[in-house]
């Protein structure tokens, strides 16, 4: 299976050294690049954030591109998406963007400072959109999942992005997992009931994730 993977949060300049970004440490997307790795699965990782820790014994199934910004994780996305069998999206991609950056670092003063913003690219919704287009059709119908960090309502919102997205799979964690190294995260699929996973590492949370996708897809079924 080919599997595109994103992690990590975008940051969306506001001049050549300031920008506005999020508290996302990536771990989440790397423990799945990882357990994806193990399982035998090709792995295009799109990531904002380099981990040498990543291992890199199976180099030839593992491509790692490096962005910044929503519009270059957007635009890697779209490059890479019509060959995946399954699209995994952990990155923490910045819902506003600057709509005019400064060319030169903005210089300090005692005046209010406004910052227009525009929303940046629904990846995610237009994945979904393009999911049954552009591939070779080896494993099946391609698998879009999507990640929901909430702090409030969890199931509630999740399930609401997992419809109005049109996803497979939706993961739902809180807060609580930004920077860990341990997360809680219930899934649910259109057609299932949710399944809670109680706290533990985002490592065998990242095997348990990729075994029910290898389920998913008629695949030998990991542990």
């Amino acid at each position: 299976m080919r599997i595109l993977i994103t992690a990590g949060g975008t940051r969306e300049y506001i001049d050549p050294v300031r920008f506005i970004s999020n508290a996302s440490s990536g771990k989440m997307g790397f423990a799945l690049a990882q357990a994806a790795l193990a399982a035998g699965h090709q792995v295009i990782l799109i990531t904002t954030i380099e981990n040498s820790k990543l291992k890199t014994q199976n180099s030839k199934l593992l491509k790692v591109i490096k962005v910044e910004t929503a519009a270059e994780m957007f635009k890697a996305v779209k490059k890479h998406f019509p060959r995946c069998d399954c699209l995994l999206m952990a990155a923490a991609v910045a819902d506003y963007t600057p709509v005019h950056p400064a060319k030169t670092k903005i210089k300090s003063s005692k005046n209010v400072l406004t910052i227009k913003l525009k929303p940046t690219v629904d990846i995610l919704k237009w994945a979904s959109k393009h999911k049954n287009e552009s591939r070779a059709m080896s494993h099946g119908p391609r698998i879009i999942v999507g990640f929901a960090l909430e702090d409030k309502n969890i199931r509630l919102n999740a399930q609401k992005k997992l419809k109005e997205k049109n996803l497979d799979m939706i993961i739902a964690n809180t807060t609580d997992s930004i920077g860990s190294e341990r997360s809680s995260v219930q899934i649910k699929t259109p057609r299932t009931k949710w399944l809670k996973f109680p706290q533990t590492s985002k490592t065998i949370i990242a095997k348990r994730i990729i075994s029910l996708l290898d389920f998913r897809l008629g695949m030998p079924y990991g542990t």
